[in-house]
């Protein structure tokens, strides 16, 4: 069922409305059962995959700080093996109106085409678990000294390319908010075959317990989100949107239907929430109904007429 004037259509997609949950924030969906409503938004992306398990990174893994949150779980995950044993079979029962994008992750250029074709594999039997695939080329390159997939033309295009051969579903490719130039990021990332850009990723930064004079985090430094990082995710947002001509979701210190529709006026498609949902998890649901309600005063009938009319001035 869509939403109406929120409904929007993103490649190829029907989202009944614009709002999905990100990565690391859904579980894989069966975490989020009795907890948030997943029939009510747009959809939503799994916690990462990755080949192999994952243990992550040493507690504690989360901090709030008065701008927001700040975390270091370290991609912790049960892997590929299990994912398509448990979870891509409950996917593929449930909630078949929402939009599921998995997250892969990988650490060296090849894992991420390796865990694309574990999942296609359960995916094919267990018809519409999976609807897309959200590439975190934010990983560390292990062949390549730890440096960023995404902040290498080289490296980021041989992710690209090689995940593209195993799947005909949508894949997007999420760039970190540190890149020295997203645009050219996102741009080399769709001419080696990505049908959309998400963007951004948290923002690396420390918190300090002054008592203890030492990091909050166990692992030390980590992913900031939260409010303090909206305008960065809207102004990557906007010149991604420029750069490209591909869908983008934006993310980044969404908390309310102000926020997001800042998104959509920015350039993005489909605008994601994380850190609001983990506070309240009523949040996504109600941003829904902000957005509905503030087209309805403004006459709006379609996001279609909002998306990308920023006004940059002269």
């Amino acid at each position: 069922m869509t939403d109406g004037v929120l409904a929007v259509s993103v490649a190829n997609l029907e989202f009944r409305n614009p709002i999905v949950l990100a990565a690391g924030t859904a579980g894989y969906g069966v975490e989020l059962e009795g907890v948030v409503d997943l029939d009510a938004l747009g959809g939503f992306v799994t916690k990462a995959v990755s080949a192999e398990p994952r243990l992550g990174a040493a507690a504690p893994r989360v901090a709030e700080f008065e701008g927001g949150m700040i975390n270091a779980v370290g991609l912790a995950n049960p892997g590929l093996a299990e994912v398509a044993r448990t979870h891509v079979p409950w996917l593929a029962n449930h909630h078949r109106g929402t939009r599921r994008f998995a997250n892969v992750v990988g650490f060296t250029e090849d894992e991420f085409a390796t865990v694309i074709r574990g999942l296609e594999d359960s995916v094919a039997k267990n018809p519409g678990a999976l609807d897309g695939y959200e590439l975190n080329v934010s990983c560390p390159n292990v062949r390549q000294g730890g440096a960023e997939f995404g902040s290498d033309p080289a490296s980021l295009r041989a992710v690209v390319g090689l995940a593209r051969a195993e799947t005909k579903r949508p894949l997007f490719v999420k760039l970190a908010p540190t890149l020295p130039d997203i645009a050219a990021a996102a741009k080399a990332a769709v001419d080696a075959g990505a049908d959309g850009i998400t963007v951004v990723n948290t923002v690396p930064g420390l918190v300090v317990d002054l008592e203890r004079r030492r990091p909050v985090l166990g692992f030390g430094s980590g992913g900031v989100s939260g409010a303090a990082i909206l305008p960065v995710g809207v102004l990557a947002t906007w010149r991604v949107s420029r750069a490209v001509r591909v869908p983008v979701i934006g993310l980044g210190g969404v908390a309310s239907g102000a926020d997001a529709l800042q998104y959509i006026v920015a350039g993005a498609n489909l605008v994601g929430v994380g850190t609001a949902a983990l506070r309240d998890p009523r949040a996504p649901a109600r941003i829904v109904k902000e957005m509905r309600a503030w087209c309805e005063r403004h006459s709006v009938r379609s996001l279609g007429s909002l998306r990308g009319s920023l006004e940059w001035p002269t």
